[in-house]
């Protein structure tokens, strides 16, 4: 189930995307990104997930995955925006794991 290059990739965009909370906004998107705010952020975080939907329901497998690519990506910078990480969800995925979906979600309530 661990694809030690998915993790690997996961753990060197998180070091990435904290960089370039230094960088300056006109030197890397990210920062440009950091620079506009969480609104700005979370605009594209939006806009990916409608892309990745359109994507899927399209049927187009190399489209599916380019556009989750970056809905992750986008993810990843929001989460990087509020001091988190992919390995703060992976815990929660981890926690979750073997549980029924249904029980899971009646523990929520």
């Amino acid at each position: 189930m661990n694809n030690p290059a998915s993790t690997d990739i996961l753990k060197e965009l998180t070091k990435v995307l904290e960089a370039r909370k230094g960088d300056s906004p006109d030197a890397s998107y990210v920062a440009s990104l950091y620079d506009k705010g969480m609104d700005k952020i979370l605009e594209k975080v939006g806009e990916e997930a409608t892309e990745t939907i359109i994507a899927a329901k399209n049927g187009d497998r190399e489209q599916i995955i380019y556009e989750t690519a970056d809905l992750w990506f986008h993810t990843m910078v929001m989460l990087a925006a509020k001091g988190l990480s992919a390995d703060d969800v992976l815990a929660e995925l981890a926690r979750r794991f073997g549980i029924s979906g249904h029980d899971e979600k009646a523990s929520r309530k």
